[in-house]
């Protein structure tokens, strides 16, 4: 590994005290070609322009590196968002990741035979998560979350699934809004809907509140007989003293498998599963996102016992055999370890939530910071936030930015970039709250107002 260091930002592509609206023509164009080819528009919710700024967002990118991304129509934006929805933990195009990846597309990256990477990939993440002995490899997360839902019904021979959180849209998960359409309300993601989903999947759903163990232990009470899992994330926010414990506690005296869906928070904290600092262990464990910096990698890594149970069902297909995926992951996990890049990352989170709340507070405008600091979120606690929020986005737009509700830390971020986004923030925090104060919000929007969460395009 190189050990290439974060590069400092070019200029602001709009200076911070002469800013002028974003011209994103020829990407308003696409979007509307797409919205009539592609069902929904995009291939992940997440990524929907409309969740951002509706008729205004960049929508595609044309090239990226570091921490810049550049549209169609020529703009160049400082990401200090979702930064390729958490995957890039790097930074775009990491030079070490991506030279190891070119490396293998012309050695030939899928043959008759397997990838010797997968099982330097396997005995990497063991190494890394000492009470694991076994690992499983796919491409995303959401189906690694439904293949480690299946091992651990097969393992245990039961049926029920006790959750929180968000974890993807496979039956397994969208099952739960067969009982109670608002089931999956308040985990993360409001109006999934589950038509599609084979009614007869109803029941076996049961959902909780994070730090809520009274709820796990009266789901565990009633369907003990027949809980296969308990399956949450392991950190959203800080996990109250006990919970974590407690919830291992409960699938101890039920035998359901404890899994934690570490898709989001692996990787950010430390070299691995979040779980590792926060001292309680799984008996599964999935991880994507991060692990490959941005490149369709995922894992399911577990006790031997219970991963052993997935020779006696089928999981299998011919795309998690290519080389790619496996070989990034090798090269992001090392480069992340050798770099202390979690450190970084903690880093540039904190600044970021530091300046959010002295640049709220400058304005006096009331607003919330949470999350890990490599995963922070901002939220305005106004009336009718999500008019302010998308004027925020706006904003932001227009003084070179990428901006919105979160800030998932990159290595590619400097204290530059911090700086120039803060000081960008200060301005627009003041202009938010003069809009509120005026009952102008709205208006002073060029388009509509960003969607929250799940809605069809009509």
């Amino acid at each position: 590994m190189t050990g290439t260091a974060p590069t400092a930002p070019k200029a602001n592509p709009v200076r911070r005290n002469e800013p002028k609206p974003v011209n994103t023509a020829k990407g308003q164009a696409l979007y509307n070609k797409a919205r009539r080819l592609i069902p929904g528009g995009t291939q992940l919710l997440s990524k929907r322009p409309e969740m951002f700024l509706p008729g205004g967002w960049p929508n595609y990118a044309a090239r990226a590196k570091g921490a810049e991304v550049s549209d169609l129509d020529g703009n160049t934006f400082i990401d200090m968002s979702i930064c390729g929805i958490g995957a890039t933990v790097l930074g775009y195009a990491d030079p070490d990741v991506d030279g190891a990846v070119k490396a293998v597309i012309d050695a030939g990256s899928m043959t008759t035979l397997n990838a010797p990477e997968e099982v330097e990939l396997a005995e990497l993440l063991v190494e890394l998560h000492p009470w694991a002995r076994m690992a499983r490899f796919s491409r995303a997360g959401g189906e690694a979350m439904a293949i480690a839902v299946r091992i651990a019904r097969a393992a245990t021979g039961k049926q029920m699934i006790a959750f929180c959180g968000y974890h993807g849209w496979h039956d397994w998960y969208l099952s739960a809004n067969l009982a109670d359409d608002s089931a999956l309300d308040g985990h993360l993601l409001s109006g999934l809907a589950p038509k599609g989903v084979p009614r007869g999947l109803k029941g076996l759903m049961h959902p909780f509140h994070y730090n809520d163990l009274a709820a796990l232990k009266a789901i565990a009470q009633t369907h003990q007989d027949n809980l296969a899992a308990i399956v949450m994330e392991p950190v959203r926010n800080m996990p109250a003293p006990g919970f974590l414990e407690g919830v291992r506690q409960v699938a101890n005296e039920t035998g359901a498998v404890l899994l934690f869906d570490e898709v989001t928070a692996g990787f950010r904290i430390n070299t691995g599963g979040i779980h590792l600092t926060l001292g309680v262990e799984p008996d599964l464990a999935v991880f994507a996102k991060a692990m490959g910096n941005g490149y369709p990698i995922s894992a399911v890594i577990g006790r031997e016992k219970i991963m052993s149970a997935a020779q006696d069902t089928f999981i299998s297909s011919t795309a998690w055999t290519e080389r790619i995926g496996s070989t990034a992951a090798v090269a992001t996990i090392k480069k992340f370890r050798d770099n202390n890049v979690a450190k970084h990352l903690v880093r540039m989170g904190e600044r970021v939530m530091a300046g959010w709340k002295a640049a709220a507070e400058a304005a006096k405008l009331p607003v919330a910071v949470d999350g890990i600091a490599p995963l922070a979120h901002l939220s305005f606690k106004i009336p009718n936030p999500k008019p302010a929020m998308t004027l925020f986005t706006q904003l932001m737009l227009d003084r070179g930015y990428l901006a919105r509700d979160g800030f998932y830390a990159m290595y590619a971020h400097t204290d530059a970039h911090v700086d120039g986004f803060i000081a960008a923030c200060e301005d627009c925090f003041g202009i938010i709250a003069g809009a509120v104060k005026a009952g102008r919000v709205e208006q002073e929007l060029r388009g509509p107002v960003a969607h929250a969460g799940f809605q069809r395009l009509t």
